[in-house]
């Protein structure tokens, strides 16, 4: 069955093919011409959104391991009142990841209010705090697992079960793309592919195009991205082969009818492939930026990880003024564990504290000063939180009951803060969020009704959502 009976008919559709684009004209080649181009405009517009939205693109910063709350951004000083005592004698303790329960730990950061909102922030994030005018804090997201697999498959594609259709599967799928030379969704890898692989970033059951693809951050980027021939000549001929195989491979396979998605979409992606060769390098060439850009990213660091983030989020910045829909953006290595610190928690967090703030403040001051903050959506977080309370001596364990994330630019309102914990920070006690309702306001900000953004699979119309999910209104400019 084509794609197109799959369609919901209420969100933008993937551009035709060459092959459906000949047997739907019967009009010439002028009406040929005219139909590509009717699609490239469509596939790179927002004429099929379901609302105004500011947004045009997203920038996920995914925060590997589960940044804890209470140390970030959720101060809680009755931990230090509670200091070292049994959390079973404080509150109700739920099942831990490892059954460690150790004592009430405070937090070893302290807070301190920054900007015209006043709004506290650990002293991980410094840099984070000098922008949080533009953050909008959401404290008491949660999350429906306390596993990291299923909780970033959840964080990722709205299921906790492998193989659905990530959410910048889902963003591409609705709006396009802008750039017939890059995709609509990508990967930078700074070297921490999270628990659950590369199915946290697949296209699930939608068409192939809409996977995410995966670039390192260095010169090279992907691999054969740059000619490997002797001569232009000599790769146009391998190409034009390459192509006649398909088309007649392809023929074959259809018997007269549509060929089958997945490879029609193979196709289209090694024709992206050969376009990426031209646009990838001046991409990754950073040689155009300005010093002062280069520092604030933090790419002259002493701290090699600071490099590789902030190396990340310029490439962000960059794919996002070439027109690439959705980005995402994985932690770099610094020799120990993610945010997942079950032990050495004031070591682990610092660093990968220091790899992170510098080059996300960057990124947003860059992108508001470019001009480019409104229309991009900046969403920075984990999957989930960790306790108020130790396991053994001086880690936190997994918490999927209450967590900290922030949004920026893109529509959302700067400076506020939504939602609230209990005084050790453990569950929700006010406007309790889950990560559909995460999503439903992504797509919002983009103009999507994420209702409406369905795929005809398996006998029922599938969203990012699923049957669930609400706008986080009080952070909607």
């Amino acid at each position: 069955m084509s794609e197109s009976r799959h369609h919901c008919g209420r969100c933008q559709p993937r551009a035709l093919s060459r092959r459906e684009m000949l047997q739907a004209s019967s009009c010439g080649f002028g009406a040929v011409a005219a139909a590509a181009l009717l699609a490239r405009d469509a596939a790179g517009g927002l004429s099929a959104v379901h609302h105004p939205g500011k947004a045009t693109s997203v920038i996920f910063l995914y925060m590997d391991g589960g940044v804890s709350q209470v140390d970030s951004f959720d101060p809680k000083p009755a931990l230090e009142q509670y200091a070292g005592k049994d959390p079973h004698t404080l509150f109700k303790v739920d099942a831990t990841q490892f059954n460690n329960v150790g004592r009430v730990l405070p937090s070893p950061w302290k807070f301190q209010p920054y900007g015209a909102s006043s709004i506290p922030v650990s002293d991980l994030f410094p840099h984070m705090g000098s922008v949080i005018d533009e953050l909008a804090i959401v404290r008491s997201m949660t999350s429906e697992f306390p596993e990291h697999t299923n909780a970033n498959y959840f964080l990722h594609t709205g299921s906790g079960l492998q193989g659905r259709p990530s959410m910048g599967a889902w963003t591409t799928y609705g709006l396009g793309s802008e750039n017939d030379e890059l995709p609509g969704y990508m990967v930078v890898n700074g070297g921490l592919i999270p628990p659950g692989g590369l199915d946290n970033f697949t296209n699930g059951f939608l068409p192939a195009t809409y996977q995410g693809s995966i670039i390192k951050p260095n010169a090279m980027g992907l691999a054969n991205v740059r000619p490997l021939e002797k001569s232009a000549r000599q790769q146009q001929s391998k190409l034009d082969l390459a192509r006649r195989l398909d088309r007649d491979f392809a023929e074959r396979v259809a018997g007269g009818g549509s060929p089958p998605d997945a490879l029609e979409s193979a196709i289209a992606n090694q024709e992206l492939a050969y376009r990426m060769q031209t646009e990838v390098p001046d991409l990754l060439d950073l040689s155009g930026e300005s010093t002062d850009t280069k520092r604030a990213y933090g790419l002259e660091a002493e701290y090699k990880p600071t490099q590789v983030f902030g190396t990340e989020c310029l490439l962000a910045r960059r794919m996002v003024e070439r027109g690439v829909r959705f980005v995402e953006l994985t932690c770099p290595s610094i020799n120990a564990d993610r945010w997942d610190q079950h032990v050495k928690l004031r070591e682990g967090h610092a660093n990968n504290a220091r790899a992170v703030d510098q080059p996300i403040a960057a990124l947003i001051r860059d992108l508001k000063d470019r001009g480019m903050l409104d229309s991009t959506l900046v969403v920075w977080s984990g999957e989930f939180g960790r306790t108020p309370f130790a396991q053994g001596s001086d880690g936190r364990d997994h918490n999927p009951q209450a967590f900290s994330m922030w949004m920026a630019g893109g529509g959302v309102k700067g400076g506020t803060i939504t939602g609230a914990t209990d005084e050790f920070g453990y569950r929700v006690v006010e406007k309790k969020f889950m990560i559909h309702d995460l999503h439903a306001t992504m797509l919002h900000l983009m103009g999507i009704d994420h209702t409406k953004l369905t795929y005809r699979f398996s006998g029922r119309d599938m969203r990012l959502t699923d049957v669930y999910g609400h706008v986080i209104r009080d952070i909607v400019a």
